[in-house]
């Protein structure tokens, strides 16, 4: 089982650092890798430590706003580091309104990505799932409402007291990664196998979907890759 990280895990050494960063993941024995922001370094910079590291980019978290309004010269970085899925890491979709207006952007361009062939996923956390104030419930309506792929942190779906399980197996179709992630009930994020979400359930279930997990552990307690490692030497404790 090959497993994959979300850099933002160990921001506290990718800001300073992108190439040491990527060279200690490789170390630690992920195969995959998930961009959090390329701190100003060219897409041939980029591609030329992932050649280096031989670790594989399966997707960048994007603020919706830089494909908005940036779209070609998006398109030409990620084309060039070899990524074909961008996935928006959060909106603000706390009423119809804002919902209303970020799908009609999703609908714009997504199909322009996918021309481009790049796919538009979208990550969820806890809020798109409880209704917001005037009673609109944002996730319903990204999957009924756009053809956007949708990263699920199923974490933050068990911290929205819903089952991560159900939902894989409901959006399997629209699914390419997963976030495997861990922590309690309230919020609070904490490495594999520390918390009491169900990670070993996910794992189970990802693996009978053939779908590929992403560690995303961002406590930064005590440091980044310290955490990241705790991750995947569970991850495999799993796979015995």
């Amino acid at each position: 089982m090959e497993y994959g990280l979300q850099l933002f895990s160990i921001r506290d050494i990718t800001e300073k650092n992108l190439k040491q960063a990527l060279q200690e993941v490789a170390k630690l024995g992920y195969k995959i890798v998930e961009f959090a922001g390329f701190f100003d370094h060219s897409a041939k910079e980029v591609k030329s430590i992932l050649q280096e590291t031989q670790l594989v980019i399966c997707g960048t978290h994007t603020d919706w706003r830089e494909i908005a309004t940036d779209f070609e010269k998006l398109v030409a970085y990620h084309q060039e580091i070899g990524n074909r899925n961008i996935i928006i890491p959060w909106a603000e979709l706390t009423c119809q309104e804002k919902i209303d207006s970020f799908i009609a952007m999703v609908n714009e361009f997504e199909p322009k990505l996918e021309q481009k062939g790049i796919a538009l996923h979208y990550h969820n956390h806890a809020e798109e799932f409880l209704p917001n104030q005037d009673g609109s419930v944002a996730f319903t309506q990204l999957v009924e409402r756009t053809k956007l792929l949708l990263e699920i942190d199923t974490y933050w779906v068990y911290a929205a007291k819903q089952n991560p399980i159900e939902w894989m197996e409901q959006l399997k179709d629209r699914v390419r990664f997963i976030h495997i992630k861990d922590g309690d009930i309230n919020g609070n994020g904490k490495p594999l196998g520390q918390g009491s979400a169900p990670v070993k359930q996910v794992w189970q279930k990802a693996c009978e979907l053939q779908i590929p997990m992403v560690v995303e552990s961002e406590t930064l307690q005590p440091d980044g890759l310290t955490e990241a490692k705790v991750c995947i030497q569970y991850l495999h404790e799993l796979e015995k």
